[in-house]
């Protein structure tokens, strides 16, 4: 990697201050910038660290105005993650990919492969299984009968997608990832036990989707557990049976969503979120870390906080009371104390 500072603002269409044939050759964090690296100013909190990093060149936002000299070139733009991150992506897809059939490997006869594709070793890929074209497969990854794996996605080692499973063009499963495990579902009998009750639906992924490790996404009871397009799951998510994520909705990691209940569109979620089942949540939704939400969100754009979960505005306002509470208790004791003596 090698580019100066000119050629790296006619990529993310930005505006020069500097030296315009500063050349860099790496990425680094702000606050470890070395000299000829690239780095990046978004959150105003790392402001301080513009001033004395050694990074060679700063995109940051049009909006920045520095406080005191900067010696690197900046380089200005609408929004400096979204140009970091569209400058990454050009990089990522610059660099040469693998192809080709590695052994040993199983792939079945009657299994269906796209041009170009990668299948690392010690991969499964069952009977009457379809993988697209560019696709790669990791190695140790198994791919069950009927799956159907579309262009350019990306199945890292270790990730399993059970049978009949429907993975769209341009996804990422990480590794550990468990697509079409069986959803919980067991009929309590007479005697106290439990009957099992089979699982006959599938998973469907639809295209740009990412999966972090680890999380696991459970079949549907009938029909499909449906992950929309350009969802963003995290490390560590639960997605029960037949629960259905909106388009481009963001979960972070350690989030459970019990089944059958349907999250809209570009909903936000924090980490260890838990949401219980046969309820809707409307598009927009931000829950913030550890909300536990236990009935059905019906406005668009609603922000919540707290287990259960309220309004944010109102769990701040009552969190300052929560805070304050020893010193009313102490407050309490001392006029009960004061009546005891008149």
């Amino acid at each position: 990697m090698e580019f100066t500072a000119k050629q790296i603002a006619e990529l993310i269409q930005g505006e020069i201050e500097g030296n315009a044939e500063q050349v860099v050759r790496d990425v680094s964090k702000i606050e470890e910038g070395r000299p000829e690296t690239l780095t990046f100013l978004a959150n105003p909190k790392y402001e301080h660290h513009i001033y004395n990093t050694d990074a060679s060149v700063v995109i940051v936002n049009k909006s920045f105005e520095p406080e005191k000299p900067v010696k690197a070139t900046l380089i200005k733009v609408d929004d400096a993650y979204q140009a970091l991150a569209r400058l990454l992506q050009m990089y990522e897809s610059s660099l040469p990919k693998k192809t080709g059939i590695e052994q040993p490997s199983f792939i079945a006869d009657d299994a269906k492969l796209g041009e170009f594709i990668y299948v690392g070793a010690f991969a499964y890929i069952s009977e009457k299984a379809k993988i697209g074209k560019n696709a790669q497969i990791w190695p140790g990854t198994f791919i069950g009968e009927g799956v159907e794996v579309g262009d350019d996605t990306i199945i890292y080692s270790g990730a399993k997608i059970y049978k009949h499973c429907k993975i769209g063009n341009g996804c990422i499963i990480h590794s550990g990832a468990v697509v079409g495990s069986d959803g919980f579902g067991f009929a309590p009998g007479p005697d106290g036990d439990y009957q099992k009750i089979p699982q006959v639906g599938n998973v469907i992924v639809e295209d740009l989707v990412e999966i972090g490790a680890n999380t696991t996404i459970d079949r549907a009871t009938m029909g499909s557990t449906i992950i929309r397009r350009g969802a963003k799951l995290d490390n560590l998510v639960q997605i029960a049976h037949n629960v259905e994520v909106g388009s481009n909705t963001v979960i972070a990691a350690q989030t459970g969503v019990a089944g059958s209940t349907k999250i809209g569109k570009n909903c936000m979620f924090g980490g260890q979120v838990g949401i219980t089942g046969h309820i809707k949540v409307a598009d927009g939704t931000r829950l913030a870390a550890q909300t536990g939400v236990a009935g059905a969100i019906k406005k668009d754009g609603t922000t919540l906080m707290g287990s259960p979960a309220i309004n944010v505005m109102d769990y701040n306002k009552s969190y300052v009371m929560f805070r304050k509470l020893p010193d009313i208790y102490r407050q309490l004791q001392d006029l009960q104390k004061k009546i005891s003596e008149k």
